[in-house]
């Protein structure tokens, strides 16, 4: 096993056991992790295997992530418990504020000894934007429409996740759910000032930092009466607005830069640029891997000294007994 420092760049791997080339695409010095997807799992066995390769390749080991929110956002389903959306624990809230609260925390913990068990250190979850109603990509997704709602539930998985061993990823910072377009597929605008963000899409993220939240993940949205640029790209939002006014000091994952609502940058070597330069820790090239070898072969990331003290706290460790009886 090498020696290497964990660098700036994750990737994926195509299916359910690692080729030649991508433990040597795992193995360049600018890799730092690997999310997985629905298609890396067939088995809880077969997916021990694979993270236990994919750990076995380096130290300190690469990171291991997944998309796995719950609802329609959960990759990994034979032998794991369903999740359900996040919006569920929303209607809870309406119904019986507490018992909501310990619905999350249970669900947080379910999924972080769940994915622990089997070599994942982090889910890319909770998502903290509200459902206003008019995003389908995001919609049962998020818990509620009141920011109020989304913090406590946001908090209450927090801490599931965290008694389970497990930090955290906040995202589609400063909310996704606003705009109609999908930022898979095009660049959503979101016209309102930063008054009205402010007062609503912001809470959570506030209350998660305060809470200690490990990382954030941008949102590939166009505030056009903020700046021009989407919030990945954007110091204002990174480090002006998270880093500064909110005083997160934790891990800045990029979305995937290969959504269109990152191609405005250029190519993937000026996208990991861009989003590196505004204040991203670790950028996401995925479904690429022809694109992932580019970043990894021309790029040439500027110093990042937190980077390891911040990629350290997305380690998950052992778990503790669930939070609620």
């Amino acid at each position: 096993m090498k020696t290497l420092p964990r660098g700036p760049v994750f990737v994926d791997v195509a299916g359910v056991e690692l080729a030649a080339d991508e433990r040597l695409r795992l193995s360049h010095p600018l890799t730092g992790g690997v999310i997985l997807f629905a298609r890396n799992f067939e088995t809880p066995a077969q997916l021990s295997e694979l993270t236990a390769a994919i750990r076995s390749l380096r130290t300190p080991q690469l990171l291991i992530g997944v998309d796995h929110e719950g609802g329609r956002v959960q990759r990994f389903r034979q032998g794991f418990t369903p999740i359900p959306a996040m919006r569920t624990l929303g209607e809870q809230w309406d119904r019986d504020v507490a018992a909501a609260a310990r619905e999350a925390a249970r669900l947080g913990w379910t999924i972080a000894t769940e994915l622990r068990a089997h070599g994942v250190d982090f889910s890319f979850t909770p998502v903290l934007d509200l459902d206003f109603g008019t995003s389908s990509v995001i919609g049962d997704r998020a818990f509620h429409r009141n920011a109020n709602a989304v913090a406590h539930l946001g908090c209450a998985l927090h801490s599931g996740l965290r008694a389970g061993g497990m930090p955290a990823v906040g995202k589609h910072f400063p909310g996704h759910g606003h705009v109609a377009a999908d930022s898979h597929f095009e660049v959503p605008v979101d016209e309102r000032g930063l008054p009205a963000l402010l007062a609503a899409d912001l809470v959570p993220f506030a209350a998660l930092v305060n809470a200690g939240l490990e990382a954030v993940m941008p949102a590939h949205v166009v505030y056009s009466a903020i700046d021009p640029l989407p919030a990945g790209y954007s110091p204002f939002w990174i480090t002006a607005m998270l880093r500064t006014r909110l005083g997160f000091d934790g891990m800045v994952f990029s979305d995937d830069l290969g959504m269109a609502g990152a191609k405005g940058a250029g190519d993937m070597v000026a996208r990991a640029d861009a989003a590196c330069a505004a204040g991203c820790d670790m950028v996401l090239v995925c479904n690429d891997g022809a694109a992932a070898d580019g970043v990894l072969d021309r790029w040439r990331p500027p110093p990042q000294p937190d980077l390891a003290r911040r990629a350290a706290r997305m380690e998950g460790g052992p778990p503790g007994p669930c939070p609620v009886p």
